[in-house]
């Protein structure tokens, strides 16, 4: 890849993976407040898999380059902005731009990669990592002893959930196909088979239910992960998974979970719910949004760095080979992140 050279890849419209796009052109320049990033890493998540079916519900208009998060070293500072910034390897969530090999950020959103984690290993823990803080730590509020329940514990967020978890003293029941729960069992989380009566298996290991429930898949099992809640319990429901391949509306799936959310809370009941997504804290005045991305992706790097975090690579390949990664992610069979590289 030339280093003076852009290349990114473009979501011209609904495609299946072979339909993305390589396209290069000139690499951009840092405009006042912004730095230029030389990506050393970005990744597929499930907001990708959606945006390729148009089934993201907040999505750009086609065409657009995909990319939620990326790691990287700044190689260029625009006005206002620190030139000390330049050469030091950084991380930032985007929401879309991070398929580049160059990708313009604005400064205040950088959080500095801390020395020993290699770009690699940054990035399975930047929008997975910032989630999972957030709905763990900020929506959750779980404490030492609790009891709770990851629904795809080997996932990208899943799996970090559970470290993070694990390290703040909660027991961790996690579903999973069983292929995945040899790997469970050695990270401290008590595997379930997704398949099975997840309900009743949960109720023998938790009798009195869970604190938090923690679902990604939505659709009508998120009422079984409200049932499952102890009183004082919490749900997050932070996707619809179980609608990814749908047709109709891409609204609808989440207009159904915020009303279900919206009538539960509105109900005498000591439970709560959410439904969790990272960019809803813009609500929040923008500087306070900005720093509390910044403060929760420090707090996730350290966790990383001390070990209570395992960075999960399922697989790395590089930016040309987007089509490949794609079809690895939507395969359902790999644990962890699927990482591109430059």
């Amino acid at each position: 890849m030339n280093a003076g050279e852009l290349v990114e890849v473009v979501l011209p419209g609904k495609v299946e993976p072979e339909g993305l796009r390589i396209r290069h052109g000139a690499v951009p320049a840092a405009g006042p407040g912004q730095v230029l990033v030389r990506m050393e890493a970005t990744g597929v998540s499930f907001a990708e898999q959606q945006m390729r079916r148009g089934r993201y519900y907040d999505q750009p208009p086609f065409p657009f380059v995909p990319g939620y998060d990326v790691v990287g070293t700044v190689v260029a500072t625009g006005e206002g902005v620190d030139p000390g910034l330049a050469g030091v390897r950084v991380a930032a969530l985007v929401k879309v731009g991070g398929w580049a090999s160059h990708v313009i950020v604005e400064a205040a959103d950088v959080v500095e990669v801390p020395e020993g984690i290699s770009a690699a290993e940054a990035e399975t823990v930047v929008v997975n990592g910032i989630t999972a803080w957030q709905m763990l730590h900020r929506k959750a509020r779980v404490r030492a002893g609790q009891t709770v329940l990851v629904h795809g514990a080997n996932g990208g967020v899943g799996s970090v959930l559970a470290d993070l978890a694990r390290a703040a003293g909660v027991r961790v029941i996690g579903t999973a196909s069983p292929r995945h729960h040899d790997t469970l069992r050695r990270h401290g989380v008590v595997p379930v088979d997704y398949r099975d009566d997840v309900a009743a298996r949960v109720r023998e290991l938790a009798p009195g239910g869970v604190d938090a429930v923690f679902d990604h898949v939505g659709g009508r099992g998120v009422v079984a992960s409200w049932r499952l809640l102890a009183p004082g319990g919490t749900l997050v429901s932070y996707g619809s998974a179980s609608t990814r391949d749908d047709e109709g509306s891409k609204q609808w799936p989440v207009l159904k979970l915020l009303a279900r959310v919206w009538l539960w809370n509105a109900l005498p009941n000591r439970r709560r719910a959410y439904f969790f997504n990272v960019w809803a804290g813009r609500a929040l005045a923008k500087n306070a949004f900005r720093a509390r991305l910044r403060a929760d992706l420090t707090q996730v790097f350290a966790a990383l760095r001390r070990g209570d975090v395992t960075a999960r690579i399922a697989a790395e390949l590089p930016l040309d080979r987007v089509a490949d990664a794609m079809r690895l992610a939507e395969s359902g069979t790999v644990a962890g992140k699927i990482v591109l590289t430059p």
